[in-house]
């Protein structure tokens, strides 16, 4: 039997919160851990699929494959499978096991990290040709249609897309996707909070749900389409709440743009501002963050050497994303575990994404 394997990276946005299905922009970077999946087709439908990190193992005939038969756990990779099934691409059984470095829960995407794996995985196993979009979309639906979360493309573009030493600038409506430079001198470094989100609860589909009623008001198809202009000339007809997410996904689409000409310039010290200022607006008018998010950030905006923080990744939890100047990192993260007993510090750089990534070197 031929063994396969495959290896996505994990993400973490620098800019642009809970703009991708609002069909905006977003900056973000692919990072240095991820899953790997391992295995090998079977002659039968069965699928096994074994995780390392859980010590789990979950079986199911493809055939009977729905995601109520199957845990929590699994629903990412074998709504991957049901995705090839639906779109008539060749699947067949198989036996995997899945491992990864990634910590769960922490807003870095572990979520598309299995899922791009899976891609690549099945698409070796079963020679399914597949273009790095239909990729992304193949992941984006599995978390939809089988997990539940009404996810936008920028952490599965992202963990496929990214290219080291570089941003990812992906705009939301046309999915053109740009790797825009980071300065040599820049180090990234991601502080746990160790708060668990689980956006399945419903916070994530609801902030979505009121961005969509925020665009009905104002008369357009999308936040995207809306200007600031627009908004603060509409205040009045909108509910308190709807008016606070609209000002957040478009202050943060300002910010993007203005933050990918900072980059171009390596005017890093703006750039840092901006991320600050996304913060606040996730604080203040998304509610997306918590108090441990925004008591990291809080360190952050006191120590020497970080550019900018602000939460990564839907919120209510996670990481916090800090950028730093190259030669000072562990002095940060002294800083910050002394400040925030418990929090985990990843330092990391703008990493490759899967389609670049040598899957044995960096899944190890």
């Amino acid at each position: 039997m031929t063994l396969f394997k495959s290896y996505a990276p994990g993400r973490a946005e620098l800019l642009g919160n809970h703009t991708d299905y609002n069909e905006g922009f977003v900056l973000a970077i692919a990072v240095n851990r991820g899953t790997t999946i391992t295995g090998q087709t079977r002659d039968d439908r069965k699928i096994i699929l074994r995780s390392h990190e859980l010590s789990q193992t979950q079986e199911i005939d493809l055939d009977l494959l729905t995601a109520e038969r199957v845990s929590a756990w699994s629903r990412y990779t074998l709504g991957v499978v049901d995705q090839f099934r639906r779109n008539n691409l060749p699947v067949g059984g198989f036996e995997a096991e899945i491992s990864g470095n990634l910590p769960l829960g922490a807003g870095l995407s572990s979520s598309a990290s299995l899922e791009n794996a899976t891609v690549l995985f099945l698409a070796q196993a079963f020679n399914a040709k597949l273009e790095p979009m239909q990729m992304a979309r193949l992941a984006q639906r599995a978390e939809h249609d089988f997990v539940g979360v009404r996810c936008g493309l920028l952490d599965q573009i992202t963990s496929l897309m990214s290219k080291f030493g570089h941003s990812t600038f992906i705009d939301c409506r046309t999915f053109e996707v740009q790797n825009v430079p980071l300065q040599k001198k820049i180090s990234i470094i991601l502080a746990n909070s160790g708060v668990k989100h689980a956006l399945v609860a419903g916070e994530y589909n609801e902030r979505r749900s009121d961005c969509e009623a925020a665009a009905h008001a104002l008369g357009v198809a999308t936040l995207r389409d809306a200007s600031m202009d627009l908004l603060k000339s509409r205040q009045s007809h909108l509910a308190d709440r709807i008016y606070h997410r609209a000002l957040h996904v478009i202050g943060e689409n300002e910010r993007v743009l203005t933050g990918v000409e900072a980059l171009r310039k390596n005017d890093i010290a703006s750039f840092g501002k901006l991320m600050f200022a996304s913060h606040e607006s996730s604080r203040v008018n998304f509610e997306n963050s918590c108090p441990e998010l925004d008591r990291l950030v809080e360190i952050a905006h006191k120590t020497p050497g970080i550019y900018g923080a602000r939460l990564s990744g839907g919120g209510f939890g996670g990481a916090t994303i800090n950028l730093v100047e190259s030669g000072r990192e562990e002095e940060v993260v002294k800083t910050l575990t002394t400040a925030f007993p418990g929090v985990n510090c990843l330092i990391t750089s703008a990493a490759d994404g899967a389609l670049a990534c040598d899957v044995n070197h960096l899944s190890k």
